[in-house]
């Protein structure tokens, strides 16, 4: 297993001395944003698609610093009520797709996107509850007339490049717990699974060792987001979980993203790669900072250091005592 980022927090730093600085804290790996929500600060598709130079110089400065390319980050809505919004992210995804294989990069990751409750819709809706009636009507909508097909089609093209599509579960897109991600996977294709990322888990409720076993013995986890989330039940008992406070009002949110040892001990992250591990995945835990409690450089250090310690970087021997 090898210790990565995803670089956005270092959008304003050069793509060379982001992997310098990364490589002098240990990361083997990068996961570069090239559109959408996350930016593309470090890989914007303009200077890069169908340039061979520009892609010849990028393989360079990463052989440099011995760093490897985990996935390609279009965090996106390309099924958005809105033509136009849809249009473009639809577009975005497609360039990164391409982009990954001119690259010889394996994997895009991203959101599923979420639709509006009906054709008539101008804004996405995310069905948490079965009942009024209408709500399963506008989530079959959803899933029947717009998600299905949509992905079916861009899973299509994903294999014509031979790119897998890891899509991150997250609230308020319609893929956010691990049976919907099943469901768009087997009703679409192989092609499309989890970026898993527990940090959208927890507060969910969700045991993050046993949904790693669940889409993991089912072959459907592409990559790793390591983040962590702390609950806070003080807040929580009286508030819920669904929080819609700001995340820099730390004090009075549910829960707050944490960096990785800082919403679950360093015993749990061992758990989380020994299962992990188990299910076959091998690859890159790709840290995503977005913890308000610390500053970028100290806690991706401090999750860089957590990580190191509990990764499996040698292929596991053969069983003598068995």
């Amino acid at each position: 297993m090898q210790v990565g980022v995803l670089t956005v927090l270092l959008g304003d730093e050069s793509l060379e001395n982001a992997l310098e600085y990364l490589d002098s804290i240990g990361v083997q790996a990068v996961e570069l944003a090239c559109g959408g929500f996350v930016g593309d600060d470090h890989l914007p598709v303009d200077a890069y698609l169908d340039d061979t130079a520009a892609q010849s110089e990028l393989h360079s400065l990463l052989d440099e610093y011995e760093m490897e390319i985990s996935a390609l980050a279009t965090h996106n809505n390309p099924i958005h009520p809105d033509d136009e919004r849809a249009a473009r992210d639809d577009q975005q995804l497609r360039d990164a797709i391409r982009l990954a294989e001119q690259l010889d990069v394996d994997t895009v990751t991203g959101f599923s996107g979420l639709p509006g409750g009906g054709p008539n819709d101008e804004t996405p809706n995310w069905i948490t509850a079965p009942w009024p009636d209408e709500h399963l009507t506008a989530q079959d909508y959803q899933w029947q007339e717009v998600a299905i097909p949509y992905w079916s089609e861009i899973g299509s093209f994903a294999d014509d490049h031979g790119v897998d599509i890891a899509i991150e579960m997250h609230p308020n897109m319609l893929v956010y717990e691990p049976h919907g991600m099943m469901k768009l996977r087997d009703m679409t294709t192989d092609r499309i699974g989890a970026n898993f990322d527990p940090s959208h888990l927890y507060w969910q409720g969700i045991d993050v060792i046993e949904a790693i076993r669940f889409l993991g013995e089912r072959n459907a986890i592409h990559h790793f987001h390591a983040k962590d989330t702390k609950m806070y039940e003080a807040n929580a008992r009286t508030g819920g979980v669904l929080d819609t406070t700001p995340y820099d009002d730390t004090s009075n949110r549910s829960w707050l993203f944490r960096s990785v040892g800082y919403g679950h001990d360093e015993s749990h992250w061992k758990d989380i790669v020994s299962t992990l591990r188990m299910v076959g995945y091998d690859g890159v835990l790709s840290i995503e900072h977005e913890d308000a409690l610390a500053s970028p450089n100290e806690g991706l250090e401090k999750a860089v250091d957590v990580l190191h310690r509990a990764v499996f970087q040698e292929t596991p021997g053969e069983a003598y005592w068995a």
